[in-house]
């Protein structure tokens, strides 16, 4: 390949064409350009070198790459924060990372950064390499024969590499161990693949991965790369797992497979299957033959052209086309135009409502709005909030997610909504940044959101001081999968030490010889759960507020099946305000019996009345089964310091029930951290007040919150937690809370219009109001 206006060196290799041609003066120690010992061609990377630009920079950490045995990729670049332009700029080995199973993590670069002359000066570099370069080393570089001055600036690399080949048949090596290299797949219809079995042996991970995608293509599925485990001693990869390209619940195409094949590398460097599930939860494609060569050049395109950009981060291969993730939406453009209708109807009859769309490019993603009546909710219940979005549980049509609360009847209670244009870290960053800012600045103590890095990620920075509770149905679906293996007795042993630990100490101590016992300590997922344990072990969770949310239950969901991720748009808004009006109802309903019924005494003890008397319904009765259960309890005192007394609480006829229950002048607290997790004193504590003769619960154990005064329209005395135009806008929010009620009643008829307007119209004259 020639041109009139280049003089280019061209040289074949195997299947490899390389076309370089050289810029201008990129190197002041070039002296001789005819010379191939000079130069580029023989210059090894220093600091101190200096380069025209960017460009330059990287076309000679190219051929020094080329010269000596491996590729590069471009890495990170930095702007300067007065003017947004490249400042800086990394090039790095193309094993940089471990995003692909071709990486190991090379921390080979060099880095070049912009002077005020406008050159560029190479100020940090690595050259050791972690892994073997290339054989073909200084065979694939071509010979400079002439460099030309007035030659343009281009670098073209055209690469023909074999194609990858399937199975001929099923034979194995005289060693025992696949060898890809030695399987061609035939063009006729006899194509015969091994099935994958336990103990099947590989020279590579990579045949490993070549043979489970030819028998995916075989059988009717298609193949991910899943998670890796390195060695704690030197880093390098030990394990290897590849799945259906179903397994999870991160995109709209995925049901959460459990299909997969596990990989562990031996001894001497070979690989072999230690672990296989081969069920699908799916129905398998008849014929995968089609998309074969699509998927095959995206692929190529994927690693050679970009960079080697994965699908883990950047992009994911699904039927043979690239989806970038940073651009993925997967909101429909007419759901945009419906919202945006039902937005503006509501605007315009609640000034309290709110809505913002995140912009990316120009374009429309995520989208969340919550009406005045949520916002108010949140000054009063957002102090443990659900983040759900179970819509990920199926294949889903619309991202729908919803915040929830919960009120003082205990019942959820809707905090805002949303549509999540794609399941990224940034996307959920953004989702609650906007929640917090429609929230005027709430930060919940708690929240129960999915265990998904993502999420994870978002809470951490926007919600640092959040205890983060992993969603249960998540929980539930990872046992599945990864105790399927396990015996029924390590099961039994396991439940145990979950959810009957009565100490911290007691939890370390079961969890560790259970790992001992069964041999499992070089299991990963048991390691990261306990790494995570604060996020799911009951023990750990009743530490913090979670207002009564039980740990061991999926928690159903707000609209229930009012509105699904099936729901067709047409009926999205219909259905979606039919089910909030649903769950309004229902607490205008427990408004009314809280007000109306007295609920029945059942002891003479002055705190059941005092509790009666401040409680809503739902409340009290909680509050009196365990003033019912204190009845049953024995105490004994077991420890007294200065004013500091330990009781130990037992109940009658279960020795194995008991607590510690530790009283002040100041406080008092009880082992079971029932106060800590619902906000209710538990019957153990009960039963010390009643033994020191305490005839009222003292005021800072009587959460607002539970109260029948915590309903809407009625704020706190005091409101210190709020600035003074925030405490406006719950006054205003209150306010118009209450008039909405009388508004309501009073159109039902002439009568009770004539009647609400008096009572308001007396209200306002007490409060001053002229006509």
């Amino acid at each position: 390949m020639r041109s009139s206006n280049t003089d280019l060196n061209t040289e074949v290799c195997e299947n490899a064409m390389v076309l370089n041609a050289y810029p201008i003066g990129v190197l002041s120690v070039i002296d001789n350009v005819n010379g191939a010992d000079e130069g580029w061609s023989r210059m090894e990377p220093s600091v101190g070198l200096e380069f025209d630009t960017a460009d330059d920079a990287r076309e000679f950490y190219t051929q020094y790459a080329e010269r000596v045995g491996f590729k590069i990729r471009i890495g990170q670049l930095y702007r300067s924060r007065t003017d947004g332009s490249v400042s800086s700029r990394r090039f790095v080995c193309s094993k940089e990372g471990f995003q692909l199973n071709s990486r190991t993590g090379c921390s080979a670069y060099i880095r070049v950064q912009k002077r005020d002359s406008g050159k560029w000066v190479l100020d940090q570099m690595k050259k050791d390499h972690n892994h073997e370069f290339d054989s073909a080393g200084e065979n694939s570089l071509p010979t400079v024969k002439q460099r030309n001055h007035s030659a343009k600036k281009s670098s073209v690399n055209v690469s023909h590499r074999p194609k990858i080949k399937s199975f001929a048949d099923g034979g194995s090596c005289p060693s025992g161990v696949i060898n890809f290299k030695r399987l061609r797949s035939s063009a006729g219809e006899g194509e015969c693949i091994p099935e994958p079995y336990a103990g099947l042996e590989f020279n590579s991970a990579n045949e490993a991965y070549q043979f489970y995608q030819a028998y995916a293509e075989k059988t009717g599925f298609r193949v991910r790369i899943g998670q890796l485990f390195r060695s704690k001693n030197d880093g390098s990869v030990t394990s290897r797992r590849f799945v259906c390209s179903k397994e999870g619940f991160q995109h709209p195409s995925r049901v959460g497979c459990g299909a997969f094949m596990r990989i562990k590398r031996k001894e001497f460097g070979s690989w072999i299957v230690d672990r296989l599930q081969k069920d699908h939860n799916h129905d398998l494609e008849c014929q995968m033959g089609a998309n074969k060569k699509t998927f095959a050049t995206s692929k190529k395109f994927i690693e050679d052209v970009s960079g080697g950009l994965d699908s883990v981060d950047l992009a994911e291969i699904n039927n043979g086309s690239i989806i970038k993730i940073s651009q993925e939406n997967n909101i429909g453009s007419a759901w945009y135009r419906v919202l945006f209708e039902y937005f503006q109807t509501r605007q315009s009859e609640d000034t309290g409502f709110f809505h913002s769309v995140e912009v990316d490019n120009g374009r429309c993603m995520s989208v969340f709005w919550a009406d005045g009546r949520s916002r108010f909710s949140c000054s009063q219940f957002g102090d443990a909030i659900i983040f759900d979005t179970s819509y990920r549980k199926t294949n889903y049509l619309i991202p729908f997610a919803t915040f929830v609360g919960i009120n003082h009847h205990r019942h959820p209670v809707l905090l805002g909504c949303a549509l999540v244009a794609n399941e990224s870290k940034e996307s959920f960053t953004w989702l609650f940044n906007t929640w917090i800012r429609a929230m005027f600045g709430c930060h919940p103590k708690t929240i129960i959101a999915d265990q998904d890095m993502a999420i994870q990620q978002a809470i951490a920075r926007i919600f640092p001081r959040t205890h983060h509770r992993f969603s249960m149905w998540q929980i539930r679906a990872k046992e599945r999968e990864n105790l399927r293996s396990m015996s029924n007795q390590f099961v039994f042993e396991y439940n145990k030490c979950i959810y009957q630990s009565q100490s911290i100490a007691q939890f370390s101590t079961m969890w560790t010889a259970l790992i001992e016992k069964y041999g499992q300590r070089d299991n990963i997922w048991l390691k990261e759960m306990y790494e995570k344990r604060e996020s799911w072990v009951p023990l750990y969770l009743r530490r913090s507020f979670f207002a009564g949310i039980p740990i061991g239950k999926s928690i159903e969901s707000f609209f229930g099946a009012t509105l699904t991720a099936q729901t067709p748009l047409r009926e999205f808004i219909s259905r979606y305000t039919q089910g909030l009006e649903r769950r309004r109802e229902e607490e205008r309903k427990e408004d009314f019996n809280t007000w109306n019924l007295q609920a029945f005494l059942q002891t003479k003890e002055p705190i059941e009345e005092q509790c009666r008397r401040l409680y809503t319904r739902n409340m009290f009765k909680i509050f009196q089964n365990e003033l019912l259960q204190s009845f049953d309890y024995l105490v004994t005192k077991t420890n007294e310091e200065a004013t500091i007394v330990r009781y130990l609480v037992r109940k009658c006829g279960n020795e194995d029930e008991k607590h510690v229950v530790t009283f002040s002048a100041l406080n008092v607290s009880c082992s079971c951290q029932m106060f800590e997790f619902e906000g209710m004193l538990c019957g153990h504590i009960l039963k010390v007040f009643n033994l020191l003769n305490v005839k009222e619960i003292p005021s800072q154990y009587i959460l607002h919150r539970w109260t029948r005064n915590a309903e809407y329209g009625v704020l706190r005395d005091t409101e210190s937690g709020f600035s003074a135009q925030e405490l406006k806008a719950l006054m205003v929010w209150s306010l118009r809370e209450t008039a909405s009620k009388y508004v309501e009643s009073g159109t039902g008829s002439l009568e009770k219009h004539k009647l609400a307007y008096e009572i308001m119209r007396e209200g306002g004259n007490k409060l001053c109001w002229q006509r």
